[in-house]
């Protein structure tokens, strides 16, 4: 009943729904993935956005090498003072949909090492197309920040106009400015003291919701079982009108030898008519003789 599905045609359905039922695990994996990666940033958050803040000297090699991806948004006490001449804005920074930029300025510790510390958000300005209206100086002299522990970003392949940087590129700031900075890190502002007389917008807490990619990931799924599923049911059906088509031809056959047709009612008639007897042969005058001595008795 089945024996079709080994035609090339049911072969070729059977390899499209193969192709993309794997095409569905390979997205639904993918989802996954990204959702694996969300539920750790979401931990580090969790963990490290509110904890005590820890001394530079024991973050000071998360600055000075690469920063540990579990050590992001730790805060770190921070004492020295700002290089406020060498403060710079980072272009196309958007925050809550709205375009502006972000406010980095070189940190001098006391102790001799100099981070980058990113102290906010500004709007796009009204006054001078490209760069915000005004921005806001840090506090002078020696000042306590805490700041949370974060990436820096890849070079981008565009330039920016003076005073500004493509992205926080912490090579390429430090290559500008002339003098060594810690690279490994920079640290985005939760507070200094004193404070500064202005200040840019702070940053928002990052997200804890986990999102819609465990809903994405199941429907995947679900897609690449629904395809043989298809599969099946459609070869079911095909199974099926065979059935159908074989028991009308077959009563076709039987309403033509009903309908009269010559040479089927010929034969029909044929099987009907009942055998003929066989004629018997003439007796002979000795049989004849005996058959009347027989019914006299002798």
């Amino acid at each position: 009943m089945y024996r079709f599905l080994f035609s090339s045609k049911w072969l070729g359905y059977l390899l499209l729904a193969a192709i993309f039922a794997s095409a569905c695990v390979f997205l639904g994996r993918w989802q996954m993935d990204r959702r694996a990666e969300t539920l750790a940033e979401i931990n580090r958050v969790v963990t490290n956005y509110s904890a005590t803040p820890i001394p530079f000297s024991d973050a000071k090699e998360q600055f000075s090498n690469r920063l540990d991806p579990a050590m992001e948004w730790t805060q770190v006490e921070l004492k020295g003072s700002y290089l406020a001449d060498e403060q710079r804005v980072v272009r196309n920074r958007p925050m809550n949909g709205q375009p502006g930029y972000e406010v980095v300025v070189p940190f001098r510790l006391i102790t001799g090492e100099t981070v980058v510390v990113d102290r906010g958000w500004l709007p796009i300005g009204n006054k001078n197309p490209g760069s915000p209206d005004s921005v806001p100086e840090p506090p002078a002299g020696e000042v306590t920040a805490v700041v949370r522990l974060k990436h820096p970003e890849p070079e981008l392949q565009r330039g920016a106009p003076e005073g500004q940087l493509a992205s926080i590129d912490l090579a390429a700031y430090s290559a500008q400015l002339g003098h060594p900075l810690l690279t490994g890190a920079y640290g985005q502002l939760a507070s200094e003291t004193p404070p500064a007389a202005e200040m840019p917008l702070p940053f928002p807490k990052p997200s804890t919701e986990e999102g819609t990619h465990l809903s994405y990931s199941l429907q995947w799924f679900a897609f690449g079982v629904l395809m043989f599923v298809g599969f099946g049911y459609a070869a079911r059906q095909q199974a099926r009108n065979a059935a159908i088509d074989a028991e009308d031809d077959d009563e076709s056959t039987d309403e033509s030898l009903a309908s009269g047709s010559p040479i089927h009612s010929a034969a029909a008639a044929a099987r009907r008519r009942p055998p003929t007897p066989r004629k018997r042969k003439k007796a002979t005058s000795e049989e004849e003789e005996d058959a009347l001595l027989d019914a006299q008795g002798y």
